[in-house]
């Protein structure tokens, strides 16, 4: 069959008029709108989150590591400290994973900056094998200190 068109109506052959076909225009305008309003939640969401939250984690994971290395020898009122035992390679990874993780506590929120100064400093302490620094061992109370208020 075959369609004529006359102005503003398409007619066939015989004279019948053949309707227009439906508008997409109210389908697009709602995927419009809802691609918007959708991607204005997950920005909105995604702002929130931020990585700020990840900075708590970090500190408490930072603690949990201290304290998995375990007691530090004391060697600050010992006559001989160069015999005390060095500390083994995991309680090493667990003292470097501590100060990683209260560095990336810091980057990310200010507020961890004591916690990370301290953590350093006991590291700097374990990793010399220097047990008798006093204030390697001032550094450790004031990060257990801080860790327990974490």
């Amino acid at each position: 069959m075959r369609t004529v068109r006359t102005g503003d109506e398409a007619v066939t052959q015989t004279g019948e008029p053949v309707e227009a076909p439906p508008s997409r225009r109210p389908l697009v305008l709602c995927a419009v709108a809802g691609f918007v309003v959708g991607s204005s939640v997950l920005g909105l969401l995604w702002g929130l989150s931020g990585v700020h939250a990840g900075a708590l984690e970090d500190a408490k994971a930072a603690c949990e590591a201290l304290d998995r290395v375990g007691d530090i020898p004391d060697t600050t009122q010992s006559a001989n400290p160069a015999r005390t035992p060095g500390l083994s390679t995991e309680r090493l990874h667990r003292m470097t994973a501590a100060r990683e993780l209260s560095a990336a506590a810091a980057a990310v929120n200010s507020a961890y900056q004591p916690l990370a100064d301290h953590i350093d400093g006991v590291s700097r302490m374990v990793f010399s094998l220097h047990f008798n620094d006093i204030s390697g061992h001032r550094h450790l109370a004031q990060a257990q200190e801080l860790c327990a208020r974490v």
